[in-house]
């Protein structure tokens, strides 16, 4: 086993330079990934390293981007864009879920879609407007679209592997708060396959699940629960659609509880999907009602009130406490 550690982003950096050493076919494609080495530099050196043929910087143009892709893709390319922003993915969406979702099935799986799109979401960085948001239920609502979020530099090492090995369509949403921190990344084989849920802690009382950043969020009132002699069981989602919804079942029928948290808005999201799914399959296990903590039914605020809207430890916790009282 080989372990070294890395940042999140440089570990998506190293992934996608071993997947362009292993497939020729494999582009990059977006504002400012070349020379610059993209905002939060997650291509950093690959143009230096792989040519201005390969790592493509583009236009402000997010539907010509896809587009573009859409058009490599058909052409037997395995093209990966990167949107700069969350906010700033609109532009394609037209494309995303009218084109791109929908033409392997329009020609009867007679062509594939490996088209991987890139998209930095979230908050807790402080940003502006249109760059602090978390789009995913639009992706995770259209069928034709596979939807991950790593939330380790390991997952995000072999996720972006697996994603631009896909035949299909992949979102890949980077919880960009995560881009600066480090942890350990097995560089000789995948731990889990890409849709698989992970068990990141285990416990007894509580099941908390999320996604992304959410996930540290998770650990750390998991952490302060402990000490106050509350056990909780965290499970990370890492793949949005399809759910892989083995260990969230398991763990539910364990501990009979369970909260869902996330930084979207809760009205149509992720977790309303979630939650209704484990009230249907694991309904004569809970001993309370599934549980959603979640940023509130408004546009993300300004940055100096982020605190606010998004979930933290005590949101969580107060929710674990509520679950418990049933």
């Amino acid at each position: 086993m080989t372990l070294e550690t890395m940042t999140f982003a440089k570990a998506l950096n190293a992934g996608m330079r071993r997947a362009m050493e292993d497939n020729p076919k494999v582009l990059l494609m977006g504002e400012d990934i070349g020379q610059l080495g993209g905002v939060f530099r997650v291509t950093e050196h690959l143009q230096r390293d792989f040519g201005p043929q390969r790592v493509l910087d583009t236009p402000l143009a997010e539907s010509g981007i896809v587009g573009t892709a859409i058009g490599l893709a058909m052409a037997g390319f395995s093209p990966v864009c990167e949107i700069q922003f969350d906010g700033f993915v609109y532009p394609a969406f037209d494309q995303i879920t009218s084109q791109l979702a929908k033409l392997t099935y329009r020609h009867e799986g007679a062509i594939s879609m490996p088209v991987v799109i890139r998209i930095p979401y979230g908050g807790h960085i402080g940003a502006v407007e249109h760059h602090q948001e978390s789009p995913e239920a639009y992706f995770t609502h259209t069928a034709g679209l596979r939807v991950i979020s790593p939330s380790t530099p390991n997952d995000a090492y072999w996720m972006i592997q697996e994603a631009i090995a896909s035949k299909d369509p992949v979102i890949f949403m980077e919880p960009k708060s995560r881009y600066w921190h480090k942890g350990e990344v097995e560089t000789d084989a995948s731990a889990l396959p890409l849709h698989a849920s992970r068990v990141a802690r285990r416990g007894t009382d509580v099941t908390l699940v999320g996604h992304g950043a959410m996930v540290a969020t998770l650990l750390q009132a998991a952490a302060l629960a402990e000490s106050e002699g509350t056990s909780c069981e965290v499970i990370d989602l890492r793949s949005l659609s399809p759910v892989d919804y083995g260990p969230i079942l398991d763990s539910v029928r364990s501990t009979g509880r369970m909260v869902y948290a996330q930084e979207a808005p809760g009205f149509n999201s992720l977790g309303s999907e979630i939650a209704a799914t484990v009230m249907e399959r694991a309904f004569y296990a809970l001993e309370a009602p599934v549980l959603r903590v979640s940023g509130y039914d408004i546009p993300f605020p300004p940055a100096k009130i982020e605190g606010a809207y998004l979930p933290d430890a005590d949101r969580i916790l107060e929710a674990v406490d509520r679950a418990l009282a049933y």
